[in-house]
C-alpha cells in the first residue's frame, strides 16, 4: 500500500483559468477584488492544500474490484452528504489503483463533487479513492479540513456558478485549479469549526425529531383510517363497485401534444390527485370541441376521480367547480347518490389495505395501470349513508388537524435549514 500511495500528484488537465467569479461568501474564482474581514484573507486553494483528481478503475477486469480499498462514487457523497465518510458501497484493491489513475488519499481528505451531481461534500474518514466525478483537496497545516468542508457547504447550490456544460452541469479543472479560499489563522479556523460541528449537531437532532414526528402524524392517520374499514360494527356489507355505480369509465388515455390550449375547458391529470384532494394547477386546458369528443368523461360534481398509473389508488372527489370539465387517465366513478357517498368510497380507496390491493391489481407490460373491468369488480363496504357521512366527518376532521400538524413539522424543518444558513453566512463573514 505504501508505494501506492507516495506517487506524484496528478491531476492533469488545462491550467487554471485566468477569469474571475466573485464570491458569495468565502469561495471564489481568482483573486477576489473583495476585501477579507478583518484579520481574513483571501488565499489560493492550491497554496494551502494540494489537489487531486479521482479515477474509476475499468470495470472490464472484475479483479480489479471487490478489495479493501473504499472507492467513493456519487451514490456515496448523497448518502454521507456533510460528513465523515468511513466506508463505500464498492472498494477496489491495489491492483485496480495501479492500473488505473485513481489514488489512494490520506484520512481527512475533503472530497467535492464536481459533475453528475454538483456539490456533494465529503471528508475522508481513513485511506481512500474517489471517482472523476470528485475533486479532493489534502489540507497542509495551514487549512482545518473541516474548515474546507463548511466553505463548500456553506456554497450550497451557488457551486454551479462554477460549473458549465449544455446537458450536464460540470465544475471543470480550470475553474478548481483558480479556486481561492478567505480564511483566518488557523486557532480561528478551528474555534469556527468547533462551533458549527456542535450548532450543526443540535440542527441534526431537531431534525430528525421534526421528521419523526411529522411521520408520526401521518402514521397515526394512516392508522385511524386503516381501522375505520376493518373494525367494522353490525349492518356493514361488501358490495360489487358496479352495483353501486352509475357510470364507471376512464378519461382519455391517448397522446395529448396536439390537444391542448393555452385557455379553455380545465383537463386534470394524474399529478392534480393526491391524498384524497384535487389541486388542479391552472396550466392544462382543452377545447370545447374536444371536451365533447370526449364526452363520456366530462366530469360532474361528485364523482370520484381514481388514477389509473403512476401513482396508483390515488384519488379525489370531483368539486362543483370542475363541474363540467374533463380528465385525462383517470378512472372516472359516479357513484349512485342514495347508496354510496363519493367522499366515503374515495377514504376507502385511501385506506392502507387497498392502496396495497390496487398494487396488487396492476396490468400492463409497459406501463402498469389499473383498468376499469378489475375496478368495477372490487368488493366496497356499503354500511348505511349515515354512517358513511360520520366517517367522511370524522377523516375531514382528521384530515384538518394532521395538515395543521405537518405544517408545523415542515416549519420547524424550514427554520431548522435557515438556522444553517444563517450561522454558515455568519462563519464566512467573519461575524461568528
Amino acid at each position: 500500500m505504501k508505494a501506492v500511495t507516495q506517487r506524484i500528484t496528478k491531476t492533469g488537465g488545462r491550467e487554471a483559468t485566468t477569469r474571475h467569479i466573485p464570491p458569495k461568501l468565502a469561495l471564489a474564482v481568482g483573486m477576489p477584488l473583495i476585501p477579507p474581514p478583518k484579520g481574513w484573507r483571501w488565499a489560493s486553494l492550491t497554496d494551502i492544500a494540494r489537489l487531486e483528481s479521482g479515477h474509476t478503475p475499468s470495470r472490464r477486469h472484475p479483479e480489479w474490484w471487490g478489495g479493501s480499498i473504499p472507492w467513493i462514487g456519487i451514490k456515496d457523497a448523497r448518502a454521507n452528504d456533510g460528513a465523515c465518510i468511513d466506508d463505500t458501497q464498492e472498494k477496489t484493491n491495489e491492483r485496480g489503483i495501479e492500473h488505473s489513475a485513481a489514488r489512494v488519499l490520506p484520512a481527512n481528505t475533503v472530497c467535492l463533487s464536481r459533475t453528475a451531481s454538483v456539490g456533494y461534500v465529503v471528508v475522508m474518514g481513513r485511506p481512500m479513492a474517489t471517482s472523476q466525478d470528485f475533486v479532493n483537496w489534502v489540507c497542509s497545516d495551514h487549512l482545518d479540513h473541516n474548515f474546507l468542508k463548511y466553505i463548500f457547504i456553506a456554497e450550497g447550490d451557488e457551486l454551479l456558478r462554477f460549473a458549465s456544460g449544455s446537458v450536464h452541469q460540470t465544475i471543470y479543472f480550470p475553474e478548481v485549479k483558480a479556486f481561492h479560499v478567505c480564511l483566518p489563522q488557523l486557532p480561528e479556523q478551528q474555534r469556527i469549526v468547533g462551533i458549527l460541528d456542535e450548532a450543526f449537531d443540535g440542527i441534526a437532532t431537531a431534525k430528525v425529531n421534526a421528521e419523526k414526528n411529522l411521520q408520526n402524524a401521518r402514521a397515526l392517520f394512516e392508522s385511524h383510517l386503516q381501522s375505520a374499514f376493518t373494525q367494522q360494527s353490525g349492518g356493514w356489507q361488501h358490495i360489487r363497485l358496479g352495483e353501486m355505480v352509475e357510470r364507471l369509465t376512464n378519461g382519455y388515455v391517448g397522446p395529448t401534444r396536439n390537444i391542448y390550449c393555452e385557455t379553455g375547458i380545465p383537463y386534470l391529470l394524474a399529478r392534480h390527485v393526491k391524498r384524497n384532494r384535487l389541486n388542479f394547477d391552472g396550466r392544462t386546458f382543452i377545447s370545447q370541441a374536444f371536451n365533447l369528443k370526449a364526452r363520456k368523461s366530462i366530469l360532474k360534481t361528485g364523482d370520484v376521480l381514481l388514477v389509473q398509473s403512476g401513482h396508483i389508488g390515488h384519488s379525489a372527489v370531483v368539486p362543483p367547480e370542475h363541474e363540467g370539465h374533463n380528465c385525462h387517465a383517470m378512472i372516472v366513478i359516479t357513484p349512485v347518490a342514495n347508496r354510496l357517498d363519493g367522499k366515503f368510497l374515495s377514504w376507502f380507496f385511501g385506506s392502507p389495505n387497498m392502496q396495497r390491493h390496487f398494487e396488487s391489481m396492476r396490468t400492463g407490460s409497459t406501463l402498469k395501470h389499473l383498468n376499469c373491468r378489475d375496478v368495477i369488480e372490487l368488493q366496497v363496504p356499503a354500511p348505511s349513508l349515515t354512517t358513511q357521512h360520520r366517517i367522511v366527518a370524522k377523516f375531514e376532521s382528521l384530515t384538518t388537524e394532521t395538515q395543521r400538524l405537518e405544517s408545523i413539522y415542515q416549519q420547524k424543518l424550514a427554520a431548522l435549514e435557515a438556522l444553517k444558513k444563517s450561522l454558515l453566512h455568519q462563519a464566512f463573514t467573519g461575524e461568528l
